[in-house]
């Protein structure tokens, strides 16, 4: 049995919050960069070519890449031999969140109750998930989501006998549906299977996972490439300018499911998709 103080989590998650917000992941910056070439329309090349040196100047300044900064998204693995001392893990997370949000002077966007809407002045509480998982560490991923491109995400429960054309459908015409009010390009996270809200958090995690990896199962990766091909065929382009690259990426991740059912959740995010990942 491995010991945790909970000091150490918090410490952690307010470092992460910070991070995310300032440092695009891997291979987002290039992405993007890489899309300038692939642009047919002058306009949207040249509106790329500003997103990528506010990418630079954000890095140079050490301000958020985006004046949305989220609500605090957490995903942690806690290995099932790790026991955590010092008080509560959640409310460590929490304070990590506020911690980071604070000292990091960044936007403060969350209301305590949805419908008073009373600012928390620290963006806390987070939304956590946590999975128990073998070992004794812990993995924790901060996912700042902004909700200009959280709100246009939808979810759908699709009856068993749809189809994958059907499924390719209902994603491509949710990116239209959203059009430039995503910041586009985007990134487009699908989840397919579970129930209803598993569904939405598959979609959710896919927006983690490596831009340039593609689903394990050829029958989704391919899904992936052709859903990507028809969003890029819908003009919307780069912050709705009618270019030829909308997407970045698409990232489906999938789960079993119950023989009357088959949910399907899109999460759509903007071209600065943001997470930040450290193991304890």
């Amino acid at each position: 049995m491995r010991e945790i103080d909970v000091s150490e989590i918090r410490s952690k998650v307010s470092e992460l919050c910070i991070s995310a917000n300032l440092f695009l992941p891997d291979g987002m910056k290039e992405k993007i960069s890489g899309c300038i070439e692939d642009e047919q329309s002058e306009l949207c090349r040249s509106v790329l070519g500003d997103i990528v040196s506010n990418i630079d100047c954000a890095k140079q300044l050490g301000v958020p890449i985006c004046q949305d900064t989220g609500m605090a998204v957490i995903f942690i693995d806690v290995g099932q031999d790790v026991h955590f001392v010092g008080g509560s893990l959640e409310q460590a997370i929490n304070d990590g969140v506020s911690d980071g949000y604070i000292n990091g002077r960044l936007r403060l966007s969350i209301v305590g109750d949805p419908l008073v809407r009373k600012n928390t002045d620290c963006n806390a509480p987070a939304v956590i998930h946590t999975r128990i998982v073998e070992g004794d560490g812990v993995d924790v991923t901060v996912a700042p989501k902004g909700f200009g491109s959280e709100n246009m995400s939808a979810l759908k429960m699709f009856t068993p006998s749809a189809t994958k054309e059907d499924i390719i459908d209902f994603v491509v015409d949710t990116v239209s549906s959203a059009g430039s009010n995503p910041c586009p390009p985007i990134t487009v996270g699908v989840g397919i299977g579970g129930d209803f809200e598993y569904s939405a958090l598959l979609a959710k995690k896919a927006l983690c996972r490596d831009l340039n990896t593609r689903n394990s199962d050829p029958l989704y990766a391919e899904m992936e490439s052709e859903m990507l091909r028809r969003i890029n065929m819908l003009g919307i382009g780069a912050q709705g300018f009618g270019g030829t690259v909308t997407a970045l990426y698409v990232n489906i991740e999938k789960f079993s499911t119950h023989i009357a059912g088959l949910p399907v959740a899109v999460n759509i995010g903007c071209h600065v998709t943001r997470h930040a990942h450290a193991r304890i």
